[in-house]
């Protein structure tokens, strides 16, 4: 193993064995070798509900209850996780979420919230406290989770902190149908399964995982003609290696499909087409995350580490725009927060002085070009809408897709 990375403890180490078993026999089933996208679902959402053999690009990890990273019991978020997601750096984030989401319900009417993959609640509770003081509150506060383990942390997080708001959210096993209201994903879509490619002798090659001596091992194939058609025309050289995020393609269809009237914000990390397969990033995006440790090797810690990689928002937005939807915005998450009023956050006379400095330091992280500020985008996909929203009227990077 990596010797930067910290040793998993013995209850860990079973914890993965388990999980490593059940892929090696998948692997034997499959001829030797299945395809990064399939290693990449087990080890991340062994568990899940069969959203993906419903036709919505979520998942399937239908396999041993509780053993992939995301349907097992481990601290996943904050300090004494493995990362830290920007709800979890204080309340900065979500109160300023809170009036873009308000802005789309009043202009709707009336309308609910749908939070797709809520992580620890934090989020959803952010939001709910800061739209009860805004007067605002959706009807519904929906959490669409795959993981029982992460529902139950979600439901206890939200009991605590805001009791009494607690009986407007309810939880989905899939999307509903007819949605009117605001679909958040903060940090879903770098977490879907993705296919990894390489170019070997002017050829697409479809990267694959399989076992030898007890032990992952990368393999390959002839690459899928879905992928080939989208990697030949990029022109990239030997030895170049990326991922084709076939799966939140997908979960954004199912979302147009799901969306009556209102809008869908993605926030996650990732580049426009043309930055994300820039001639320099020969080994693409792949990031591993274990004990607020980053490295690129997805083949150990099985089930004990996040596996995710950056988002192509070009292909989010066809996929989009091609299911009806519209793109109503395309912004960094410095700019997008700046835009929904961060100076007020600060203008506060009577604020103490720890006060000021704990915030100053959450901004800095939110907005840093050297933090989250620049690297985190944030998009908009609408139906039925009109723009400007608030939040992209600052820095309006739609012509960059």
């Amino acid at each position: 193993m990596n010797a930067t990375l910290p040793e998993p403890d013995e209850q860990e180490r079973l914890h993965s064995g388990r999980l490593l078993e059940v892929i090696r026999r998948e692997i034997e089933a499959n001829s030797g070798a299945i395809d990064f996208s399939r290693f990449m679902e087990l080890a991340l959402y062994a568990d899940g509900m069969s959203a993906r053999a419903a036709g919505q690009g979520w998942p399937d990890g239908g396999f041993t209850p509780g053993l992939g990273y995301y349907t097992g019991g481990r601290q996943k978020f904050g300090q004494r996780g493995d990362f830290v997601t920007a709800p979890e750096l204080g309340d900065v984030f979500a109160r300023l979420l809170a009036r873009p989401c308000a802005d789309i319900l009043t202009a709707i009417g009336n309308g609910n919230i749908l939070e797709a993959g809520a992580g620890s609640g934090r989020l959803a509770a952010g939001l709910l406290g800061e739209l009860e003081r805004m007067g605002r509150l959706p009807e519904h506060y929906y959490i669409l989770d795959i993981s029982n383990e992460l529902r139950a942390r979600q439901a206890d997080l939200i009991q605590r902190t805001v009791p009494s708001l607690a009986n407007r959210v309810k939880w989905l096993s899939e999307l509903p149908e007819k949605f009117r209201g605001v679909v958040l994903a903060n940090e879903l879509l770098d977490a879907l399964p993705v296919e990894r490619f390489c170019i070997q002798n002017k050829e697409v090659r479809q990267q694959q995982v399989a076992s030898k001596n007890n032990q992952l091992i990368w393999a390959e194939r002839p690459v899928d003609e879905t992928i080939r058609a989208r990697v030949e025309p990029l022109a990239l050289p030997n030895g170049y290696c990326s991922e084709v995020g076939l799966a939140a393609e997908a979960w954004t269809r199912s979302l147009a499909d799901a969306l009556e009237h209102g809008v869908v914000l993605f926030i996650d990390y990732g580049f426009p087409r043309a930055e994300f397969y820039h001639p320099q990033r020969t080994g693409g995006t792949l990031m591993c995350h274990y004990r607020q440790r980053a490295h690129g090797d997805p083949l150990i810690l099985v089930g004990l580490q996040d596996i995710t990689a950056h988002v192509d928002f070009t292909a989010i937005v066809q996929a989009g725009t091609e299911a009806g939807l519209d793109l109503l915005g395309y912004t960094s998450q410095a700019a997008f927060l700046i835009g929904c009023g961060l100076e007020d956050i600060m203008a506060d006379p009577a604020m103490s002085d720890t006060t000021r400095l704990r915030l100053a330091n959450e901004i800095n992280r939110l907005t840093s070009p050297a933090e989250m500020g620049e690297l985190f985008k944030v998009m908009a996909l609408g139906r039925g809408m009109r723009g400007p929203l608030r939040g992209f009227q600052l820095q309006d990077r739609r012509g960059r897709l």
